[in-house]
């Protein structure tokens, strides 16, 4: 039993200076933190989106806001929209935001169905303020008492710059960055780790390590042979393929994920650039046809030449083995449809702080820690399917294979529960709401059959006069809000 002391990070990009700035901010003087990583290696930037639980961790590291935007060449999220998913031409939006106002025994959207049921022709959209603020181009942070006025946003950011600028922050509190390249692994006799030999013979020992050494997987898996869950038979897109293109006049405060007849691509704006990318089927594509036809569908001029990335989607079997855990793609990979990648990176470094060990590593500690991160890491999986599982398209034998294949009983058994009578359900733990979970499966075309009996509580006067008042308030503040452009830029001048 040691006490854990020192913790050396292997790797820079996100993943490292994330897990470097949050421990340090947390741990403070408790640890020392050394980071070793090269210049010569690049990094890859799957991860200009991100999702809420963003701001939290900005918080948590003293973070303004107005300087991140500033830094990072931020732009706000409010949503992602999906088009050409249930079928090509059709598009429909994944929010942050709820729509309506729910009951305490019944969900919003059940009064909305009984309500189409007797001729109601608005769509469930029309009730989400995130909605209309991302439609109309619109935002500035709301404070309300009422929730049905919550506006949650997120960000679109450059990956590069958010991991120069936490790089910034964490030297500036005491973290050890040392520039080198790793040329051996040095183990105790009981199979931990005890050193990295880096060129030039210099050793760098530890009590714990973090691998963040991406797909390589240097530390958990060529050393210590963690093991890897393939996926892929859920999920067969295996290639990536990105490039940046100049920004739009018009700033969107949302991503868009447009699906391809063996793909999906992505667009992201920034306050410099748009980030683009196509998530596609090796078995369906060739480098060349994929490239063309990113390129062939930007709306904007190119500004670098493609670059390819693969990759095998799964988790590590082991994030947490022996003396080092595995964060950011060394420990998985889900691809980046819902925004995720960031915020694994996140849990992971939050889930470490939870448990970190004080006087020595202890086996039900790693036990929990790897229980928690394949059950995050499944219900991602699981809400990643769907996108594809559930879909109506006809025009290539990649979606028609997506709609036939066999998927985890846990998400089979929340699609039949959600296409009997609309009832929803959030697992322990799960990152999506049950307000993702309607508006991806609503989305996607199931219709649930029947609702739930509370909305029968109403007279049809009564129930449209809710409807309607609903839809006012969800009105109310796009009027006094600015464009998503002007905020930006009073923001950014300050």
């Amino acid at each position: 039993m040691q006490t854990v002391r020192k913790v050396v990070i292997l790797g820079g990009g996100t993943s490292g200076w994330i897990a470097a700035a949050l421990l340090k901010k947390v741990l403070g003087a408790t640890i020392d933190i050394v980071l070793v990583e090269s210049d010569s290696i690049g990094t890859i930037g799957v991860g200009e989106a991100t999702i809420p639980p963003i701001r939290l961790l900005n918080s948590v590291l003293g973070i303004n806001e107005a300087e991140f935007l500033r830094e990072t060449k931020a732009t706000i999220k409010l949503a992602i929209k999906f088009d050409n998913w249930r079928v090509p031409g059709e598009g429909y939006f994944h929010t942050f935001g709820a729509p309506g106002k729910s009951l305490a025994f019944c969900q919003f959207h059940h009064l909305w169905k009984r309500a189409r049921q007797l001729g109601d022709t608005t769509s469930l959209w029309e009730y989400d303020l995130n909605y209309l603020c991302a439609r109309d181009g619109k935002f500035a942070p709301i404070t309300a008492k009422d929730t049905i006025l919550e506006l949650p946003y997120a960000f679109h950011f450059d990956a590069g710059l958010y991991a120069q600028y936490l790089r910034k922050l964490s030297e500036q509190w005491g973290v050890q960055r040392i520039e080198g390249l790793v040329n051996d692994v040095m183990q105790h006799p009981n199979g931990d780790i005890k050193n990295l030999v880096l060129d030039g013979g210099r050793e760098v020992s530890g009590d714990l390590f973090i691998d963040c050494s991406g797909f390589r997987g240097l530390l958990i898996q060529q050393k210590l042979g963690a093991g890897y869950d393939d996926w892929s038979h859920w999920l067969p897109c295996d290639r990536a393929v990105a490039v940046p293109s100049e920004r739009f006049d018009k700033t969107l405060p949302y991503t868009r994920a447009i699906a391809h007849s063996a793909g999906w691509q992505w667009r992201i704006p920034l306050q410099h650039r748009n980030g683009n990318g196509l998530v596609y089927s090796s078995s369906h594509y060739t480098e060349q046809q994929a490239a063309d036809l990113l390129l062939g569908n930007l709306d904007s001029k190119a500004l670098a030449d493609p670059k390819f990335i693969q990759f095998k989607t799964g988790r590590r079997r082991k994030q947490w083995h022996r003396n080092v855990v595995s964060v950011g793609l060394s420990s998985g990979f889900l691809e980046p449809l819902e925004s995720t990648s960031i915020h694994l990176i996140q849990s992971a470094v939050v889930r470490l702080l939870q448990l970190f060990p004080h006087q020595g590593i202890v086996s039900s500690q790693v036990a929990e820690y790897n229980r928690q991160s394949q059950l995050e890491f499944e219900q991602i999986r699981d809400f990643i399917i769907l996108h594809y599982h559930v879909n109506q398209r006809t025009d290539s034998q990649f979606w028609r294979d997506m709609q036939q294949m066999t998927v985890p009983d846990s998400l089979q058994r929340k699609i039949q529960i959600f296409a009997a009578n609309g009832s929803l359900f959030r697992e322990q733990n799960d990152l999506f709401l049950e307000s993702s979970w309607l508006q991806v499966m609503m989305g996607q075309g199931i219709m649930p059959k029947d609702y739930h009996p509370i909305a029968n509580s109403f007279t049809e006067q009564k129930l449209k006069e809710m409807l309607a008042q609903f839809r006012a308030i969800k009105q109310q503040p796009l009027s006094k809000l600015p464009s998503h452009d002007e905020f930006l830029q009073k923001v950014c001048a300050q």
